[in-house]
């Protein structure tokens, strides 16, 4: 059972990595399907236009999924690198969300029209609003908890205050 983690995650990739394959496939084929055969009259330059530079972020987090997480093999059948874990938290959990959320765009503006692409907003305008909330709980000395009230900063002890008053503390070197 030498590398057993590794053997995991190498699988749980490939595994994931194949599902969204299929998905990304699936639709954007449907997309395109729709359009061709149902929607052709209302399939313009400009509904072209916003169907490749909407899709587009979630095609190139599909490359870099590909390229950093499936796991290289070695001639013999043994694994060489596992590729980064796809479960991580952080920035790929947003790239994860993003790829979700354009699925769900592609599939609407497939099925009710280019109106749909709207949805695609909904990430920077909620990345704004988030990197706004950071920025003015750092602007102020307290903080807010989880109800919105605001919390005042720590208190200075009466000791700290002397200390500050008289220049600071001082280190004693022996």
């Amino acid at each position: 059972m030498a590398q057993k983690a590794t053997k995991t995650l190498a699988a749980a990739n490939t595994r994931r990595l194949n599902t969204t394959l299929y998905l990304t496939l699936a639709f954007h084929g449907l997309f395109w399907l729709l359009r061709a055969l149902l929607f052709r009259s209302s399939f313009t330059r400009r509904s072209l236009l916003l169907y490749l530079f909407l899709s587009a972020p979630q095609l190139l987090i599909n490359l870099q999924f590909e390229r950093h997480s499936r796991p290289t093999l070695l001639p013999d059948g043994s694994i060489k690198r596992a590729g980064e874990d796809l479960d991580a938290p952080g920035l790929t959990e947003y790239m994860w969300d993003v790829t979700y959320w354009t699925y769900g765009c592609v599939a609407l503006a497939a099925l009710l029209g280019d109106w749909m692409w709207w949805g695609m907003l909904v990430v920077p305008v909620y990345s704004v609003y988030s990197l706004y909330r950071v920025y003015r709980g750092f602007k102020g000395a307290g903080y807010q908890d989880a109800a919105g009230v605001p919390q005042p900063g720590p208190a200075q002890s009466k000791r700290q205050a002397k200390m500050e008053k008289r220049g600071g503390q001082k280190v004693a070197y022996r």
